[in-house]
């Protein structure tokens, strides 16, 4: 006998605003064209607009109308002009959205694969490939302005909680860490500020590593830290006391984790430690998130015990899983030869 459900309109119209793509791509398409900051202030007229951005009047007013109902944008005695509310999507509202929602950076790109999210629910890999005819990495090598808006999103994305990452670990233990793709340095150079007898090593590949010396300067211990461009695919430096790996693992299906992980074990000293920085799925991981890493990138967010089955491979040791945000844990690992 079928369930009897009882569903009211409410439901089925809320269900419907969650399901529609009219307003995700609504938003993407205005900062694609740069609407909110060309309408900042006075505003201006539908036809000026188009026609300095050449494309459709009547289709660019249509735009503008569905922006004006989500509050975005106004009218105004000039035409339309981008609301206080819309003013976070301006270039320099310094909040990452416009990385995340514009068409040609590396996140509003990015998310595009989810318009093929049912293949990779049906093969378990990346749809973004299929999206764009190569994966997420080789497709940053192409288009070099795609790696500089991904180094920046990645700086965004990681700039507030890095004090919490700071605070939540005793990272003076470790006379030395290799932050191990570490980025443009934010992170790295966070701990080296708080801690002054820790020197760092940063591993990644150009131009972000160059992006990285540059943070090192700027936050005033470059004295104590080392850049090395290259990949964490291949030998790491050798004999540091830590190895960090911040939203590494998670862009990464098993095998390639596995290589990851090795590399690191191959380097850190026999007393050191692998740590892992990262959301942990069922712990401080949010489930969307998760459906990206998998559509982007062929990855997951791992459970603890997901963690555990890919270190032990490699003879490491769980010790201890520290909450450090409302958005990621720090898994600690040591090798399970130091206990001979």
């Amino acid at each position: 006998m079928p369930r009897l459900t009882f569903v009211t309109d409410h439901d089925v119209s809320a269900i419907r605003t969650l399901a529609g793509l009219a307003t995700p791509m609504a938003l993407r398409v205005a900062v694609t064209l740069g609407l909110p900051d060309r309408l900042h202030g006075d505003g201006a007229a539908v036809a000026q607009v188009a026609a300095e951005l050449d494309v459709s009047a009547q289709a660019l007013d249509l735009l503008l109308g569905h922006l004006a109902t989500l509050g975005i944008v106004e009218r105004a005695p000039a035409g339309y002009r981008t609301t206080g509310y819309g003013a976070a999507l301006c270039v320099d509202a310094g909040n990452g959205l416009t990385n995340f929602l514009h068409l040609d950076m590396a996140g509003g790109r990015a998310e595009m694969a989810f318009v093929e999210l049912l293949h990779s629910i049906t093969t378990g890999a990346a749809a973004y490939p299929r999206r764009f005819g190569q994966d997420f990495w080789a497709d940053l090598r192409r288009h070099p302005h795609l790696r500089e808006s991904f180094d920046q999103q990645m700086t965004d994305r990681l700039r507030e909680q890095v004090p919490q990452i700071v605070a939540g670990h005793d990272w003076g233990r470790y006379p030395t860490v290799v932050d191990v793709g570490g980025g443009r340095g934010t992170l790295l150079a966070a701990i080296l500020a708080a801690y002054p007898g820790v020197r760092g090593h940063l591993v990644d590949l150009e131009p972000t590593a160059a992006g990285a010396r540059r943070t090192f300067e700027a936050h005033r211990v470059a004295d104590r830290a080392r850049v090395t461009a290259g990949s964490f695919f291949d030998p790491l430096p050798h004999g540091a006391d830590a190895y960090l790996l911040c939203d590494i693992l998670h862009d990464w299906g098993d095998d390639d984790a596995h290589r990851i992980l090795g590399r690191c074990v191959e380097a850190v000293s026999p007393t050191g430690r692998v740590l892992v920085v990262e959301p942990v799925g069922g712990r401080r991981a949010a489930t969307e998130f998760d459906l990206a890493m998998l559509a982007i990138f062929g990855g997951r967010e791992r459970r603890v015990d997901e963690f555990h089955a890919l270190a032990s491979v490699h003879g490491l040791v769980l010790d201890v899983v520290t909450d450090l945000s409302d958005q990621r844990c720090l898994l600690e690992f040591r090798l399970a030869a130091a206990e001979r």
